[in-house]
């Protein structure tokens, strides 16, 4: 694994988007909803550097199953979201990959009444997009890679590490191959 972020550039990346969201804001109520389950880690480390009024909520969105390193399917759950009407809204994600997640998002807190709705996410990975719209805050662009660590998983696996790291073809076969040979050793006896 190649680390591309350490934890302390996250930390500096987090502060400064944190100061950009409150400039933007300034002391109005927000309501943060962050996209599981990736930005769970964003999401905890930015509402403690937010000052003033702010909610926070969670919705689901996936469009990656299992090892899948490429998009399939965007299927989204909103049933965990507040009623949005007229709320300065903050939608959280961990990375812009193709951007569908973030436009179908959007145009749903929209539908749904918020009076205004920004969009942030850690990560933005260049020349993936394919839709016109681009987030409003953004950490840190990164090359095409697949991520993970601080939140981004593979498989569900290394979302706890501090740092943000890219696999490469080998560590991404090693991965798939580790959990093949889990998933065939036979149960022990009871």
């Amino acid at each position: 694994m190649e680390v591309l972020l350490t934890s302390d550039e996250l930390a500096a990346g987090i502060g400064r988007l944190s100061d950009q969201v409150r400039r933007e804001v300034g002391g109005r109520p927000l309501t943060v909803v962050g996209v599981l389950t990736g930005s769970i880690v964003l999401v905890a480390d930015l509402i403690r550097r937010l000052e003033g009024p702010v909610t926070v909520s969670m919705v689901w969105a996936s469009s990656y199953r299992g090892t899948a390193t490429s998009p399939g399917t965007l299927e989204l759950r909103l049933d965990l979201l507040p009623d949005l009407t007229g709320q300065e809204v903050l939608l959280v994600d961990d990375i812009f990959d193709t951007g569908r997640t973030l436009a179908a998002l959007l145009a749903e807190f929209r539908r749904r009444g918020a009076s205004n709705v920004r969009s942030l996410v850690l990560l933005r990975k260049t020349g993936r997009a394919e839709v016109e719209i681009q987030p409003d805050f953004v950490g840190f662009d990164i090359p095409d890679k697949f991520v993970v660590g601080y939140g981004l998983d593979f498989d569900g696996g290394l979302r706890h590490l501090p740092h943000l790291a890219a696999l490469d073809d080998e560590d991404i076969a090693a991965a798939r191959a580790g959990q093949k040979r889990c998933s065939e050793q036979p149960a022990s006896p009871s």
